[in-house]
């Protein structure tokens, strides 16, 4: 390992903090994958990549999907709940469901309900597309369908459709013109709904959406406004049709402290409602339940102060405490904890296509003529004579040069070939001062930012909209690291870019263990090796969050399945978008545009301008482009 051990190359990328137990480094220096945190089986990374490149012919980006963690992360999430309930004698059930917003993926929603025998897992719907595509799923008849958000009538008509057709569908009431819907269309149907009420808590979350709880959320109903449902049901004589409470304090929680308040504010509303002789038996305490993205497990943005146990032992504990003091039933608990069920399932795998450097190693010897301006000979001086105990001081003399050799130039007295060795000059004093800067026992806030400046970026053949939009539109830390190499020291400072011409496609915040990273440690790039970065925990939002910023379309996606004699499987490939289908996505006419160039030519070719051999040539080339995806080859 050339003197750098695993461990130490694991430390650089906190793979063990963050991967769950699902990812690992290889004593081949490749990444592993398994299919179950403590499981012997494991697939390599790298061997997965190049079967589908070189065996399926597929190209980078490569959207990797393991089925099997999702599988994992459920039974690990109910066993939570179930082995809480038994430590405090909790009386009431543990029922999970999927929010579809997560990731509504066919392939992701089945697996979860594949597993719903076991574990009674539902869905949550909060739009009717997603309704429409849940009603006929198959699933456990224990499970639930809850159904969330702003709804008008023909919604509401979906649910009851699903409930006559005997899914165990409750309508959460969001505002009180719902209410009124629901009741209306339950008594024009004959059809006897079961209802929920979204309360608006005066708790609220931690980290980057608390915002979306308290007394200012977007969504539920205050004191006030519960109380006028309650009084609404007696009148229709739809009391014993509530059955469900819900909350939801903000997605990503960072502090386990904020979950065991809005817990038990959420358990003493629903003693109440209990004790006002309305038989709730459900309490939905929503998602929340947070993935540690950058494994430093602190109440930092991108991390949470505690695991799953905890999780569920402070959610059960607050309530079963609160029933106790109110005399109340335990009642079933129903989570939505949708990120930390998918985020973990998906990876994206992304080529390096090339290196753009500020200064470059193997820039040419600058040479001295007794012409040369003085502050290109000044600019030497520095070169030649910085060390350890000048070089900070050196470093601020040449920032003064360069100023002055630009202000020299807007003013005609520096040619363009002595700016040129002047930026040379001033770089190459930049990057030993730099190294100078290494001894020093408490990092320096100027050094650390030249080291962004000096960082390579290596241009990625993926779409930063496409496929980690998060990264983009709320600076959200994923983990990145090489999937192979990882017996060799990465020697390199980098940020990356990726192909669209937006000046935001980029990545330049790292996770830490300690810290935030604006440069990832990353090998030497060698034009003629493949290098493959992995990005990890994708697999909630990223995908139905995505845009089509410069017509990048989908990615190519595989499913692979890890069986019981250790060796990989793809069950299942989904190519990614052809330049033709983001034409039509755009609502262009691909037929139309080759019609269009073919006259074009034909014209050029009457004018004698174009033969008629190459104009036919470039109307098939362009026609054949059409079919091609939109990442590079």
């Amino acid at each position: 390992m050339n003197g750098t051990t695993r461990d130490e190359i694991g430390d650089i990328y906190g793979v063990e903090a963050w991967g769950g137990g699902y990812f690992e480094i290889g004593p081949r220096g490749n990444l592993l994958v398994r299919p179950r945190k403590g499981d012997a089986r494991y697939a390599d990374l790298r061997e997965i990549v190049e079967f589908l490149v070189v065996q399926k012919k597929l190209q980078t980006p490569l959207l990797l999907r393991f089925p099997q963690l999702l599988e994992s992360q459920l039974r690990r999430l109910h066993s939570a709940y179930f082995d809480a309930a038994r430590e405090f004698d909790y009386q009431g059930s543990h029922f999970p469901v999927f929010p579809m917003k997560v990731n509504p993926r066919r392939e992701v929603v089945e697996e979860f309900l594949r597993c719903s025998q076991q574990t009674r897992c539902g869905l949550e719907c909060g739009s009717k597309a997603e309704l429409y595509a849940a009603l006929t799923l198959e699933r456990s008849d224990e499970s639930l369908m809850i159904c969330n958000g702003f709804k008008d009538e023909q919604f509401v008509n979906l649910a009851l459709l699903a409930a006559a057709s005997g899914r165990r569908t409750i309508i959460v009431i969001e505002k009180l013109n719902e209410l009124d819907i629901t009741i209306r269309r339950s008594q024009a149907t004959g059809i006897k709904p079961w209802i929920g009420l979204r309360a608006k808590l005066y708790s609220r979350g931690s980290g980057k959406w608390a915002s979306s709880g308290g007394e200012a959320a977007k969504f539920g109903l205050t004191t006030s406004e519960i109380l006028e449902c309650l009084r609404r049901l007696r009148e229709a004589g739809l009391s014993d049709s509530l059955k469900l409470l819900h909350f939801h304090i903000g997605s990503q929680i960072t502090d386990i402290k904020r979950v065991k308040n809005a817990m038990k504010e959420a358990a003493r509303v629903y003693c109440k409602i209990r004790q006002l002789g309305t038989n709730v038996e459900f309490l939905d305490i929503g998602g929340g339940m947070g993935v540690d993205y950058d494994g430093s497990k602190t109440m930092f943005e991108a991390s949470i102060n505690y695991t799953m146990e905890e999780f569920a032992n402070g959610a059960v504990y607050a309530v079963r405490a609160v029933c106790e003091e109110e005399n109340v039933p335990h009642p079933h608990l129903v989570t939505e904890s949708g990120r930390v069920m998918t985020a973990y399932h998906a990876v994206c795998v992304a080529s390096i296509r090339d290196e753009i450097e500020t200064f470059a190693d193997d820039q040419p010897q600058v040479t001295i003529d007794d012409d040369d301006p003085q502050v290109i000979t000044e600019l030497k001086q520095l070169c030649d004579e910085i060390n350890s105990k000048n070089y900070r001081e050196y470093y601020h003399d040449a920032l003064e040069h360069k100023d002055e050799l630009h202000m020299q130039f807007n003013l005609g007295l520096v040619s363009l070939e002595d700016r040129a060795k002047g930026e040379v000059l001033f770089w190459e004093a930049c990057s030993r001062a730099l190294k100078q800067s290494k001894s020093a026992k408490v990092p320096e806030a100027e050094f650390e930012g030249l080291r962004k400046i000096l960082a390579s970026k290596y241009l990625c053949n993926f779409s930063l909209f496409r496929s980690a939009p998060d990264s983009w539109a709320i600076a959200q830390l994923f983990p990145i690291m090489p999937i192979h190499r990882l017996d060799e020291a990465p020697k390199e400072f980098a940020t990356l870019v990726d192909l669209t011409c937006d000046s935001d496609g980029k990545i330049d915040r790292f996770v830490d263990l300690k810290d935030v990273k604006d440069v990832l440690e990353l090998h030497s790039f060698r034009p003629n090796e493949p290098y493959y970065l992995g990005m990890f925990l994708l697999g909630a939002y990223q995908e139905v969050m995505g845009s089509y910023h410069n017509l990048f379309g989908q990615t190519n996606e595989a499913q692979i399945v890890i069986d019981s004699d250790g060796k990989f499987h793809v069950t299942k490939i989904v190519t990614g978008s052809r330049i033709t289908d983001m034409l039509s996505f755009a609502r262009y006419d691909p037929a139309r545009l080759q019609d269009q160039l073919r006259q074009r030519l034909q014209t050029q070719v009457s004018a004698g301008k174009l033969s008629q051999e190459a104009a036919d040539q470039f109307v098939t080339e362009y026609a054949s482009a059409a079919e091609s995806q939109t990442y590079l080859q």
